[in-house]
C-alpha cells in the first residue's frame, strides 16, 4: 500500500539557492512507497561542511564539526528512491523555500545547481538525526526555476544514473542557508560484484551495513563502484 506523502510547509526566507517559492504551484501525486525487491542501483554521499558553494558558485562555509551519511538505492524502471540519512552535529532549524531542507541538486563537484528531489528532514534527539524511507515520483521540490515549473519537473532517476558526479546531496538550515553539509553522489557495488550483477533488498542491506567510512576507504583504494547493468528487452 501506497500513502500520499503528507505535504511539508515551505519556508518563504530568502536562501542561496536563488529560486523562488512555488506557493502557487499544484504539486503532482508525490507518493511514499515500499521498498522494492529489486533496485537498478545504489549511491553514497559523504557529506562535509567544507564543500559548501553558495548559489553564486562561491565556497562558503558551512556548520563546522557537522558530517552527514546519504545512502540512496533506486529502481529507475519504477522511478522509486529509497534513502538512509544520517546527520551528526547538524543543529538548529531547517530552513529552505523547498517543501523540505534536505535535497540532492543536479550540481558538479563545487558547483551550484537546483534541488531535483526533496526528502523528509531527518530528526532526532541529540547529535544524531535520522531520516529513512523510500518516494515514487513524479517528484517535486516546491521550487519555482526560471522557466516558471518545479524544479524536479520532467526529472527522471535515470539521470542519476547517467552521471552521478553531477549531483549532490545536502541540507540546509537557518544559519546555514547555502548548506550545513554537502557531498557529490558515488556510485556503490551492487550484489557484491565490481561490475554489478543486479541488487536485492537483502544485498542492500549487507552492503550498507559496511557504512560510509568503509565506501570512502574503499574508494580511496581504487575499488571501481560502478552500477549494474540495465536487463534488456
Amino acid at each position: 500500500m501506497r500513502r500520499t506523502l503528507p505535504r511539508l510547509a515551505a519556508v518563504t526566507a530568502a536562501t542561496a539557492l536563488g529560486f523562488a517559492a512555488t506557493a502557487g504551484i499544484a504539486f503532482a501525486q508525490e507518493t511514499e512507497a515500499g521498498e522494492p525487491s529489486t533496485f537498478t542501483s545504489m549511491y553514497t554521499v559523504s557529506a562535509t561542511p567544507d564543500t559548501i558553494v553558495n548559489n553564486d558558485g562561491q565556497a562558503v562555509p558551512g556548520q563546522p564539526g557537522a558530517t552527514g551519511e546519504f545512502n540512496f538505492r533506486i529502481n529507475s524502471d519504477d522511478e522509486i528512491i529509497c534513502y538512509d540519512i544520517t546527520l551528526r552535529g547538524v543543529t538548529g532549524e531547517y530552513q529552505s523555500p523547498a517543501k523540505t531542507a534536505t535535497h540532492i541538486h543536479e550540481a558538479a563537484l563545487g558547483k551550484p545547481g537546483p534541488p531535483r528531489l526533496a526528502f523528509p528532514n531527518p530528526e532526532g534527539d541529540g547529535d544524531v538525526r535520522t531520516s529513512s524511507g523510500c518516494l515514487q515520483g513524479p517528484f517535486t521540490t516546491g521550487l519555482e526555476g526560471p522557466n516558471g515549473q518545479d524544479t524536479a519537473t520532467g526529472f527522471s532517476l535515470k539521470q542519476i544514473e547517467a552521471n552521478p558526479a553531477g549531483f549532490t546531496g545536502d541540507t540546509h538550515t537557518a544559519d546555514f542557508a547555502a548548506g550545513t553539509v554537502r557531498g557529490q553522489l558515488a556510485a556503490v557495488p551492487m550484489g557484491g560484484v565490481e561490475t554489478g550483477a543486479g541488487g536485492s533488498s537483502s544485498d542492500s542491506t549487507a552492503l550498507y551495513a559496511v557504512g560510509a567510512a568503509g565506501l570512502a576507504a574503499a574508494a580511496g583504494a581504487g575499488v571501481l563502484m560502478a552500477r549494474r547493468g540495465r536487463a534488456q528487452g
